[in-house]
């Protein structure tokens, strides 16, 4: 077989062609194509259309030194690269192994969906096209908007945690959600917060009626305040230290009335220090999972619909009670713990008392002279008429 040289390009007569590692020349009619069909480091390069041998292999050294840079940035103790498919099997397995959160869900959005589409791309080379693709391919498939949001969620926290578990070294992407204002901002009103209070302290869940007052006083999730500790409660400055939020840890401000309930209530604790809502199962040290069925029980007493009235809804009720008091929405915002402003803004939009308040400072006494002169206009246009 000819090697491949410029010796023997020259000497190819047309239709010939010489192929050497990866790299085939082919003499036409108008000149000489050159092709690249290769593997570097797991994936498949194929290109074609370079003007000469040392252009090519030109590119071929670019595309080592690219991979063993991507070698060379990988997590410590890890040879190869992790694909998404390697990483969601061990994901799982460690979500099993910490008693996990909504693992069912997420096994089946993992093996349903999410593995099919990104299992063979290297989980640190994920981008913002191919989840776009993703989301529009699950649009085609006639899966609802909330349903992809709550995959993408999934695909989220598993990147979260590869960065955490030191998989990779940082996020590739933040997988970005369909446009959530449109969704339907539910918030109560004071009749309703009374009623659900007084069913949530009639409930037989002894934790429900704190819960519920954490979250009308300071608009934290619902992880967030079941994740709360007392010895990350600053009762001087009144703040409630979160070491795990959404958006990055952050210090929650919280109202006098409900700094004064913690206090009261720690004192009637044994452990003063652990979670504020433990979890109840004999010998456990962690903390409740979560506060749905209670709480459902309790909108139901309420005379509430628990389809529309979830714990979420506590937060709903705290923000728009905010930005309808006026607040700014920078101070809103460090209330909430939203990561950006424009997830604020959603509150003001659907709730606008305030700016229709604000709107009337830029209201001017009636100025007495214009409606003379524009009699007057008048009165000189009917003459010419």
């Amino acid at each position: 077989m000819a090697r491949l040289t410029r010796t023997a390009l020259r000497e190819l007569s047309i239709g010939q062609r010489i192929s050497q590692g990866g790299i085939t020349a082919e003499r036409t009619a108008a000149a000489i194509r050159i092709s690249v069909n290769v593997m570097v480091d797991g994936q498949r390069i194929h290109r074609r259309g370079f003007a000469s041998l040392a252009e090519c292999q030109e590119f071929l050294d670019q595309a080592r030194a690219d991979a063993r840079r991507g070698r060379l940035n990988l997590p410590q103790g890890r040879k190869l690269a992790l694909t998404f498919g390697r990483a969601a099997q061990e994901y799982v397995e460690r979500l099993e192994q910490s008693e996990g959160k909504n693992l069912v869900a997420k096994r089946r959005q993992l093996k349903l969906h999410l593995t099919p589409t990104f299992g063979a791309e290297r989980l640190d080379q994920l981008s913002p096209f191919s989840i776009e693709r993703y989301k529009a391919a699950r649009r085609k498939t006639g899966a609802a908007t909330g349903t992809i949001d709550r995959e993408l969620a999934t695909l989220s926290h598993l990147l979260n945690r590869a960065v955490e578990w030191k998989w990779i070294d940082r996020l590739p992407v933040r997988p970005k959600k369909f446009n959530e204002d449109r969704r339907r901002i539910i918030a109560l009103d004071d009749a309703q917060c009374d009623r659900l209070t007084a069913a949530a302290r009639a409930s037989s869940d002894p934790d429900l009626w704190l819960f519920m007052e954490i979250g009308l006083n300071t608009a934290m999730r619902h992880r967030e305040i079941l994740g709360a500790r007392w010895d990350c409660v600053d009762f001087a400055r009144r703040r409630l230290y979160i070491p795990e939020a959404k958006a990055g840890q952050r210090e929650q401000p919280i109202t006098k009335a409900l700094t004064e309930t913690l206090a009261r209530e720690r004192e009637m604790r044994q452990d003063r220090d652990g979670w504020i809502f433990p979890a109840r199962r004999a010998g456990s040290s962690a903390t409740l999972d979560r506060m749905t069925k209670p709480f459902k029980a309790a909108v139901i007493a309420a005379g509430l619909d628990p389809a529309q009235v979830t714990p979420h809804t506590l937060r709903h009720t705290a923000i728009t009670r905010l930005v309808e008091s006026g607040v700014d929405l920078a101070t809103v915002q460090q209330i909430s713990g939203h990561r950006t402003l424009s997830m604020v803004l959603r509150y003001a939009h659907i709730h606008g008392q305030h700016i229709d308040k604000a709107i009337a400072a830029l209201e001017r006494p009636a100025n007495p002279v214009a409606p003379k002169l524009h009699q007057a206009r008048h009165g000189v246009v009917d003459l010419i008429r």
